[in-house]
């Protein structure tokens, strides 16, 4: 697994469609990177650590981080080398993929989630 090609699981697509919905956000990269930095903002380690990407939903790492995606990247390799680990291709790719649905699923669990304020309310305070 690579940082090129980001693919999701049919749940994490479905919650996906909850989230735009609710919030109004109409892209999906745009729901990925507040899901991404939801998760990375958590200490624990994800308790799932193998992810079935049986959705036809897929992006570009270009289309995922757009201009930021420097910071992104150096979140991931942050999170890796706290984690313990070498921040390889390998393992930036299987970081991402694990955190981008632990996101996805804490962003789609909230039920006081009902717009997009409530979304920056809870990813930054």
């Amino acid at each position: 697994m690579s940082l090129d090609t980001i693919r999701l699981s049919q749940p994490a697509k479905d919650q996906l469609i909850k989230l735009k919905r609710v919030t109004g956000i109409k892209n999906w990269n745009v729901l990925c990177r507040w899901s991404l930095a939801l998760s990375l903002q958590d200490p624990s380690p994800p308790l799932v650590k193998e992810i079935v990407s049986d959705s036809n939903v897929e992006m570009t790492w270009r289309t995922f981080a757009g201009q930021y995606s420097d910071v992104y990247l150096a979140l991931l390799k942050q999170r890796c080398m706290s984690d313990g680990q070498l921040p390889t291709d390998e393992r930036l790719g299987k970081l991402l993929n694990i955190h981008l649905h632990r996101g996805i699923g804490y962003l789609a669990g909230r039920r006081n989630l009902v717009s997009v304020d409530d979304l920056t309310r809870l990813c930054i305070g």
